[in-house]
C-alpha cells in the first residue's frame, strides 16, 4: 500500500528534507488505508503546542455513524524532531508538506518533506515542461 500526493510536488518546491513519522488512527482507518482508500492531496501539516497534526486528509471508513472522514490526526514525531523541522521551516519561509503514506511492516507511515510554494507562473511553467517532454517522447517512439 502507498499513497502519493501528486499534488506536493506540482504546489511546492520541495526542498529534500524529509522525515517519516507515525500517525495515529482508528481500526477503522487503518483498514481503509491499508485497502488504497484514502487522499492525502489536499492535506497539511501543522504544529500546534509542540505537537504536529495532520489536516484535512479524506480518510474514508465504512460501518461507522458519525465518522468525520477529515478529522485532525496527530503526528508521531520526536520533540527534537518536532523542533527541527519547525526551526528550518521558520528560518527558509518553507511548509510542512505530506508527501506519501505507506505501510512499514503493520504500522502507517507518512513522509513529510519542506517545501516553498510555487507561484501561478511557475506552476504554468512546470505545465508547459511536462507537455514538451511528452511531444519528445512521443516523436522518438514513432521515429524508432
Amino acid at each position: 500500500m502507498r499513497m502519493v500526493n501528486k499534488r506536493a510536488r506540482f504546489e511546492y518546491e520541495l526542498v529534500g528534507e524529509g522525515v517519516e513519522a507515525g500517525i495515529s488512527l482508528k481500526g477503522v482507518e487503518a483498514k481503509s488505508i491499508r485497502e488504497n482508500r484514502g487522499d492525502i492531496s489536499r492535506s497539511s501539516v501543522r504544529i500546534l503546542n509542540g505537537e504536529a497534526y495532520l489536516i484535512n486528509a479524506n480518510i474514508p471508513a465504512t460501518g461507522i455513524q458519525k465518522y468525520d472522514p477529515t478529522r485532525t490526526r496527530k503526528l508521531l514525531l520526536h520533540k527534537r524532531e518536532i523542533l527541527s523541522i519547525l526551526t528550518k521551516a521558520k528560518q527558509q519561509k518553507l511548509q510542512i508538506v505530506p508527501v506519501r503514506m505507506y505501510n512499514k511492516g503493520r504500522l502507517i507511515k507518512v513522509y513529510l518533506e519542506l517545501g516553498k510554494s510555487k507561484r501561478k507562473f511557475e506552476k504554468k511553467e512546470t505545465i508547459k515542461l511536462r507537455d514538451v517532454q511528452r511531444d519528445i517522447e512521443t516523436e522518438l517512439k514513432n521515429s524508432v
